[in-house]
């Protein structure tokens, strides 16, 4: 498959498009938790990002392959393979991180990311002019094609697993193999036939570039991906100040001394939105994913809300279920004067807490129900939960 290539240049594209994907995914990973402009302004940029590392990763391939000598590459093809590639990309990631992650969502989405790694590369050959002709075996285009979806889906799978950091490395892996090996193995099928002279393609009737110039633009798309891939390492500045490092994730329960908050009433706070906005209407019932589809459940059962990646767990009193909302959706949609955000990662409905009691620098809540569970508290919301269950003036936790 490589026989030929320069190996240098392999490895720089397998690396290209591996950056690509982190910074692809990377963007996608915020688009759940950005509502209006700003969601479509990310879904656009982790398109981008995502078609460029392919199209970057295609010709710094191409470069590296033994073309025949006067080879050039006819601009327009060239340009459309990005365009196409950059819509179906889109489209595939607006299904994947918009609503519920299914099986069938997530494989639909692997698809048509697996078919806008092969349109990028089937569009991109078509634009190599010069006097021979492209013959392409049908067994490995197919095969091509197979292993761009299925490494794709690898990746998409990885990026919604719930390891934050784990997740995107692996997921720009598997799109890094995904685009690589579709083009290799593509490559692998593609034979060069020379042409007579009446037969010879004239690159003259299109704009055309010469491997040189070819090479300055790869270059500088290059220098795009590194730096994007080093800004999306940048933690993001808002979501530093709504989950700030004094909320520590507290360890197992240690027995210590229990203190029950009995025949305590919610005090009515402000919105759990901010300070001087109007209150919105809070939200009766909660969406909870279930086998079957999608069910609701009244606000009056839950117990607590434990974020979990892009979503969130409810907790009925019974058992956790999945909530396609974000933590910060559901502190927006829930009642303030029956709810409380306790922890960056935690909301507890605090006329459900049965037990608090101090535990390190924080503090610990139990939650009653047919399965009691606990909920931890950071040490910088201790306060506000002893006010809001009486025990401002106490010296217990």
């Amino acid at each position: 498959m490589f026989e030929g290539h320069d190996p240098y240049l392999v490895a720089l594209s397998v690396a290209i498009a591996s950056l690509g994907g982190y910074t692809g995914f990377a963007l996608a990973a915020r688009i759940r938790n950005t509502p209006g402009v700003s969601n479509r302004v990310l879904l656009a940029g982790a398109a981008v990002f995502f078609a460029v590392g392919i199209w970057t990763m295609h010709f710094v391939g191409m470069l590296a392959a033994p073309l025949p000598p006067d080879t050039v590459y006819l601009v327009l093809p060239t340009i459309i393979s990005f365009l196409i590639c950059a819509l179906v990309v889109g489209i595939s990631l607006f299904f994947v991180s918009i609503g519920e992650p299914s099986l069938k969502r997530v494989a639909s989405s692997a698809v048509l990311l697996g078919v806008g790694i092969a349109s990028m590369h089937y569009v991109g050959i078509h634009g190599l002019a010069g006097p021979f002709g492209i013959a392409h075996d049908r067994t490995m285009v197919l095969l091509s094609v197979l292993v761009a979806v299925v490494t794709a889906y690898g990746g998409l799978r990885a990026f919604l697993a719930q390891q934050e950091g784990v997740r995107l490395i692996v997921s720009s892996i598997a799109f890094g193999i995904a685009v690589s090996g579709m083009h290799y193995t593509a490559m692998l099928g593609m034979h060069f036939e020379p042409l007579t002279a009446a037969g010879h393609h004239h690159p003259g009737s299109g704009l055309a570039a010469s491997q040189q110039i070819l090479s300055i633009v790869v270059a500088v798309l290059c220098f795009v991906i590194a730096a994007g891939f080093l800004l999306s390492l940048v933690p993001d500045r808002r979501q530093a100040q709504t989950s700030p490092a004094a909320d520590p994730v507290l360890p197992p329960v240690a027995p210590a001394e229990p203190v029950v908050a009995a025949g305590t009433s919610p005090r009515p706070v402000g919105p759990l939105g901010g300070l001087g906005l109007p209150p919105r209407a809070p939200a009766p019932r909660l969406p909870v994913e279930g086998a079957d589809g999608t069910h609701f459940i009244d606000t009056a059962n839950v117990r607590s809300v434990r974020a979990d990646a892009h979503y969130t767990l409810v907790h009925d009193g019974t058992r956790e279920r999945m909530c396609p909302w974000s933590i910060s959706e559901a502190e927006a949609q829930l009642d303030p004067s029956l709810f409380l955000r306790v922890h960056r990662s935690h909301i507890v409905a605090i006329p459900h807490v049965a037990l608090v009691r101090k535990e390190g620098d924080g503090a610990v809540l139990e939650l009653d129900g047919p399965s009691p569970h606990l909920v931890p508290v950071s040490r910088a919301k201790i306060a506000e939960v002893k006010a809001r269950l009486g025990l401002a003036n106490r010296r217990h936790a």
